[in-house]
């Protein structure tokens, strides 16, 4: 595996990025965007999964990145969660629904792909 020098590089960020401008996309429609609370709280578990990976880049020690990456696949977790209740209110459709989720999924696998390989590394 190549070694990082900027967290931009690694492509669970890269991946995750997307992921957030989907979700402030599917968020501005106009049902999603009146419910403050729903709203809010899947943006910053958004962008949480974004920050802690680049925090936990920035911690420069292969443990302390591997537990970032454990808390950042735990926010796609929330997300993901949340986007059930999106669709369950019909503020998302079906198709939008498989679209992030699926792109959160892959999120998640790159995220625990890279922490295994941390811990291993020791």
């Amino acid at each position: 595996m190549p070694t990082f020098k900027r967290f931009e590089e690694i492509k669970a960020w890269q991946k995750a990025r997307k992921a957030t401008k989907k979700i402030y996309q599917v968020t501005k429609q106009s049902r999603f965007s009146r419910d403050f609370g729903l709203r809010d709280q899947i943006q910053r578990a958004s962008v949480s999964v974004m920050a802690n990976i680049a925090e936990g880049f920035g911690r420069y020690s292969d443990r302390e990145f591997a537990n970032y990456l454990n808390i950042a696949h735990s926010s796609v977790c929330e997300v993901q969660s949340h986007l059930y209740v999106a669709m369950d209110l019909n503020y998302v459709d079906e198709a939008s629904f498989k679209d992030v989720y699926e792109l959160l999924d892959e999120v998640s696998r790159m995220i625990r792909s890279l922490a295994v390989h941390l811990r291993r590394s020791r």
